[in-house]
């Protein structure tokens, strides 16, 4: 029994001794595989963890960037600086050569544009009063067979001197240009004065009503708008003195001078843009042709035209001379030809 017990155990360990050595190569991969994986844990992967960047490296990435930055400035700040200078030079050529003369195109071209528009509405007014209809024929008898009528005696027409014209309504004249030192009324009626007149400028109207007859030449005041101010004036007394049965008629060789005339008038008399056309108080002329058939007719209906040269006119037609009520303003030569100059 005991050989056999014994038979058995040896049997047994045996069978461990296969076992063990069968088993041992599996245990001694797995007992190196975990000894290596702490070793392996402990090496440097790259991407795992970033390099480290010292101060001084990210000082000297600082300066480098602060002397860009500085330079770029400095570039720019000398820019800046030429672009000012440039500037100052502009603005002081455009001072000096354009300011002037473009004011004064700008001020002709404003009133050219006004002269152009008021001479188109009236243009079209008058268009609208045009009679279309054909006139019937009227045969009239002929001279021949009327009957010789003795003519009556006529009265001697009798012609005034010339200073003698306004002597009449002296005492009427200078009561208005009395009331022209007073202050201005900005409210009086139309085709009243609404401005004041100097004390040089009424001793001018004087001479031209009273030693001149109202015809002549007066020295001009210096500027249009002021030429303008004293026309108003004698209008005004012509007003008083004729009421509707007189016209004023300017003559002016530029359009922008008309446009001047305009807005003076205008605005020392109190008037619209209907009181200046062919059919209404004053009408305005470039040509002295155009003027001397206007004041025909005006004669010929009975009414009194009123003249008035402007200064810069170099040349006055001699049959406007022989009207009986007209003004001419002398101008300077700054007058007479500092306008040409700019054109």
């Amino acid at each position: 029994m005991e050989s056999e017990e014994k038979l058995s155990l040896k049997k047994q360990n045996s069978e461990k001794d296969i076992i063990d050595e069968n088993s041992s190569p599996k245990e001694n991969s797995s007992k190196t595989h975990l000894k290596t994986q702490p070793e392996a844990s402990n090496l440097n992967i790259p991407g795992n963890t970033p390099p480290k960047i010292s101060k001084s490296d990210t000082q000297q990435l600082i300066n480098l960037a602060l002397k860009d930055l500085r330079l770029s400035r400095e570039k720019l700040e000398k820019e800046l600086e030429e672009l000012a200078k440039k500037k100052v030079q502009i603005e002081a050529e455009l001072k000096s050569s354009f300011s002037g003369q473009s004011d004064a195109i700008a001020r002709k071209v404003k009133g050219f544009q006004e002269y152009l528009s008021g001479a188109l509405q009236d243009l079209a007014q008058s268009a609208e009063q045009l009679d279309l209809v054909v006139p019937p024929v009227i045969v009239k008898p002929s001279p021949l067979d009327a009957k010789k009528e003795i003519d009556t005696a006529k009265d001697p027409e009798v012609i005034h001197a010339i200073a003698d014209t306004f002597k009449p309504d002296e005492n009427l004249i200078r009561t208005c240009l009395n009331q022209f030192l007073e202050q201005p009324d900005f409210y009086a009626e139309p085709w009243k004065l609404r401005r004041s007149l100097e004390p040089n400028e009424v001793e001018m109207l004087e001479d031209w009503f009273f030693s001149m007859g109202g015809r002549g030449a007066q020295p001009s005041r210096g500027s249009r708008s002021k030429n303008a101010l004293v026309t108003a004036g004698i209008i005004a007394i012509l007003g008083e003195l004729y009421g509707d049965q007189f016209q004023t008629l300017v003559l002016a060789s530029q359009p922008e001078r008309l446009g001047e005339w305009r807005r003076g008038l205008q605005d020392a008399l109190g008037l619209n843009r209907e009181d200046f056309g062919p059919n209404s108080g004053i009408v305005l002329f470039e040509r002295s042709d155009g003027l001397i058939e206007c004041a025909d007719r005006l004669e010929e209906r009975g009414e009194l035209p009123l003249i008035i040269i402007d200064a810069a006119e170099i040349n006055v037609e001699i049959p406007i001379l022989q009207f009986p009520i007209w003004l001419a303003f002398s101008g300077s030569p700054n007058e007479v030809f500092g306008e040409d100059e700019l054109i």
